[in-house]
């Protein structure tokens, strides 16, 4: 891994522990252990360090999606495992989350930085179309739109996780929910 995977993972724990704005170059440089002013090189503004680390989620997000095999034959228990597999994923690297769901808030009024978090980017669309995909072999009609639904419904269960709001059984939210689905 190089300085720079070094410098963004230092900013997602700072990020996960204190929120976006314990994110400065000073203290990913300590976090690191790099000399003072080794974030500065890779990142000389803080909207550049901010999207340092959006990128380094983004791609450890694009990472745990293409490690994502779809089992044969598919039928609603199985797309929930894969959900369920998928989210305890995710949920295992709980910092990296919790960094997520921090920059997600403070960054609603910045489009550009915010997108790769939220959708607008190629991983959030492989993410849709996978979900359309599974949605869409067990026979569900609009499976682009309930991929959507589907998507945010992991994303919810993801913040349950991550924030502790309370314990959920995954895979019978999840279950009810794919049981729940029009079919044609």
């Amino acid at each position: 891994m190089g300085r720079r995977e070094d410098l963004a993972d230092a900013g997602v724990r700072l990020t996960a522990r204190g929120g976006v704005r314990a994110l400065t170059h000073r203290a990913v440089d300590t976090e690191a252990g790099v000399p003072a002013g080794s974030t500065s090189y890779y990142a000389s503004t803080r909207r550049e360090l901010t999207a340092l680390v959006v990128a380094r989620i983004t791609e450890q997000l694009s990472t745990e999606l293409g490690a994502l095999r779809l089992p044969e034959p598919l039928d609603d228990a199985t797309v929930v495992e894969v959900a369920a597999t998928f989210l305890q994923g995710l949920a295992e690297r709980a910092e990296v989350q919790a960094a997520r769901l921090a920059l997600l808030l403070e960054l609603r009024d910045d489009e550009a930085l915010r997108a790769p978090l939220t959708g607008a980017d190629p991983v959030r669309a492989a993410l849709l179309a996978t979900a359309e995909d599974l949605l869409g072999r067990i026979g569900v009609d609009h499976p682009r739109r309930s991929a959507v639904d589907l998507v945010g419904l992991v994303d919810a269960l993801l913040l349950y996780r991550v924030a502790g709001v309370a314990p959920v059984d995954d895979r019978a939210v999840l279950g009810a929910y794919v049981a729940g689905l029009p079919r044609n």
